[in-house]
């Protein structure tokens, strides 16, 4: 029996379906293709752009690099600016300047930053303008990510600068130690941050043409948020002279532990691992490495820490769904990891320092659960939080989408008027329940 047809079937229709089969599989080969020749024509465009960006982004730096270098021996008086130029960059409502200022590393060593200082076009009054402090969020350590250094210095500014700007405020932004800078860079390290952004209004105080009194506020988002919450514990003795009245973070990376138990087997933990790596060692020197993160992730930890952080989260969601790892296991899981990450965690303020924190439910990055458990935290301990909840809003527009409301805040915070407390609502998200 030569054909393939069943008994009882008709010759012509099995040949029919043979030809159809032949044509349907030929056209799968055709699709595959085509999504082949797509997927390398869009890798080649991006390679291309990315090359591009770097080849321009490298001749910026270049140009740059003789600005950030800094003196020798470095001005023991925190606040010093060593120097300071036109950012380059239209502001509205005001000017903007790059600047080179002196802060001080957590051991008491001076060491230089970069940052940004922000000056209204409105009159000052006699007593001094108001300042407000900006921490940028997690960026990369590389120069070319550097706020001050980058092509788009104003990111992350919309809906806030150009509103403080015509209120009058003088906005003063930190680059952090090391970022830009010689380092180390020590990210999500309380001690060091906290001196950068008393300092950098401390540097902005030295600028005549600023006019910036001592009254400021704090105000960061993610990694910055982490900044400005520690800011509120430490600028106190840090700066006496200087008069912190409130702090504000969008998206803080504040509970530690829960973020980094939470995401160290996402694309995330090649983002944040890497930075991490690179600078709880230099404060925590008895820090284990080797059996904590993966030696592909020692290998790489470097590279990607100076990497820009689209680029270095390219890299993470391509790895994490190649299957690889940054981490071995959860590090909170580790007694030395889990303790570092309790002491870089800001505790409860007092309740004489009104803090205002927003967070998105559809953070993907600083979860919004870890957030709430600080809202009831915090709320139990008799913080004056002022929490605001945002739904449909992604990691890096938050500071952004905020923006109009922390204005209005801290608009209430120089004015003098009370602060209030919103822990009569409850968080919309609660910690995630395991099962077993």
């Amino acid at each position: 029996m030569t054909s393939s047809a069943l008994p009882g079937m008709d010759p012509s229709w099995a040949t029919s379906a043979r030809e159809a089969t032949v044509s349907t599989m030929r056209a799968v080969k055709w699709l595959f293709l085509i999504v082949a020749l797509l997927v390398v024509t869009v890798a080649a465009v991006a390679f291309g752009l990315i090359e591009h960006r770097k080849s321009t982004t490298t001749a910026q730096q270049d140009a740059l690099a003789a600005f950030y270098q800094p003196p020798s021996p470095i001005p023991r008086e925190l606040g010093t600016v060593v120097r300071m130029e036109p950012l380059g960059v239209t502001v509205p409502g005001g000017t903007g300047f790059r600047m080179l200022y002196v802060s001080q590393r957590p051991d008491g060593e001076p060491a230089v930053s970069g940052g940004m200082l922000f000056i209204p076009s409105t009159p000052a009054p006699p007593e001094g303008r108001p300042v407000v402090a900006w921490a940028h969020g997690t960026l990369g350590m590389g120069d070319a990510c550097t706020p001050s250094r980058s092509t788009n210095p104003l990111q992350d500014t919309d809906n806030w600068l150009g509103e403080m700007m015509d209120l009058g405020w003088v906005v003063v932004s930190t680059d952090y130690v090391g970022m830009g800078t010689p380092g180390p860079n020590l990210y999500l390290v309380a001690q060091a941050e906290a001196r950068d952004v008393v300092n950098s209004v401390r540097a902005a105080r030295n600028v005549p043409e600023a006019h910036a009194g001592k009254r400021f506020i704090a105000w960061g988002h993610s990694q910055g948020g982490h900044s400005s919450l520690w800011t509120g514990h430490l600028a106190r003795t840090l700066a006496p002279e200087l008069e912190l009245i409130a702090v504000a973070a969008a998206a803080p990376a504040a509970e530690l532990n829960r973020i980094i138990g939470a995401q160290w087997k996402t694309p995330v933990g090649w983002v944040i691992g890497p930075e991490v790596e690179q600078s709880w060692p230099v404060v925590y020197p008895q820090l284990p490495l080797e059996g904590v993160i993966t030696a592909r992730g020692l290998a790489n930890s470097e590279r990607l820490a100076n990497e820009c952080i689209v680029v270095a989260g390219i890299e993470g969601l391509a790895r994490t769904d190649l299957g690889q790892d940054y981490f071995v296991a959860d590090p909170v899981t580790n007694a030395a990891w889990a303790a570092a990450g309790r002491e870089q965690t800001p505790q409860p303020l007092p309740a004489d320092m009104p803090v205002f924190i927003a967070q998105s439910t559809a953070d993907a990055v600083v979860l919004a659960w870890p957030n709430g458990v600080l809202q009831d935290t915090w709320c139990a301990a008799g913080s004056t939080l002022s929490m605001l909840w945002l739904g449909k809003v992604n990691h890096q527009d938050t500071a952004m989408v905020a923006g109009p409301q922390v204005v209005s805040w801290i608009a209430d915070r120089f004015a003098g008027r009370p602060a209030g407390r919103t822990c009569d609502v409850p968080p919309p998200v609660r910690a995630p329940t395991t099962s077993g």
